[in-house]
């Protein structure tokens, strides 16, 4: 697929390749969101967060969400270990923007619906003055926790691949480096709460 804008600046990735195991084996990625799917949602969040450039990462069902999904302009990389978690998809994401001109990647979670465009914005904005791009660490804070989404410079994708494993993502690549990471406080522009069983499909419905 095309890109909206092959310029350099920020890429987006929506780590969307989650079985849903505790939703009885349905993928986060095509639960009914408004007029669409959650993916959908989410890679335009994106996009209207200011990333020149959408990445989003398949896994379980990827044909299903090739065939169904809206996602015109954006990237579909598949991770074929998305069963071992979270951290095989951040690394197949940061992976696929190798030879693009893109300094900074933003992440974010196909499963919070709650974390929107303006989110993304903020995050964006909350990096200090005149830093080099590449080299910014920032992430949303909720009541100063820290949460998605989260911004990497270009220079830090090869230490966060590395250390990528499981469910954990950036976790342990940015709790190593907390004095480095630029917190932004967004709770009152979005809210984490997460899609994890049936109980949570109200989130669906709420944001």
């Amino acid at each position: 697929m095309t890109q909206r804008d092959e310029g350099a600046g920020t890429a987006g990735i929506v780590l969307a390749a989650g079985g849903g195991r505790r939703l009885g084996g349905r993928p986060k990625a095509l639960l009914p969101y408004r007029d669409g799917l959650l993916v959908e949602r989410a890679a335009r969040v994106l996009w209207d967060g200011g990333c020149q450039r959408v990445h989003v990462v398949l896994g379980a069902a990827a044909g299903e969400v090739r065939r169904r999904a809206r996602l015109a302009g954006c990237v579909l990389v598949e991770n074929a270990g998305w069963a071992e978690g979270m951290g095989g998809s951040l690394r197949a994401g940061l992976e696929s923007l190798a030879g693009t001109s893109a300094v900074a990647a933003v992440v974010t979670l196909v499963d919070q619906p709650g974390v929107g465009a303006a989110a993304v914005r903020r995050v964006l904005a909350g990096t200090p003055a005149g830093a080099d791009p590449r080299a910014v660490l920032a992430a949303a804070a909720y009541d100063g926790h820290r949460g998605h989404p989260v911004l990497l410079g270009a220079a830090h994708w090869p230490g966060v691949a590395a250390a990528a494993s499981g469910d954990r993502g950036a976790r342990a690549y940015l709790a190593a480096r907390v004095d480095a990471v630029t917190l932004v406080e967004c709770g009152d522009v979005g809210s984490p709460d997460d899609i994890d069983s049936p109980a949570d499909l109200g989130l669906l419905e709420r944001y």
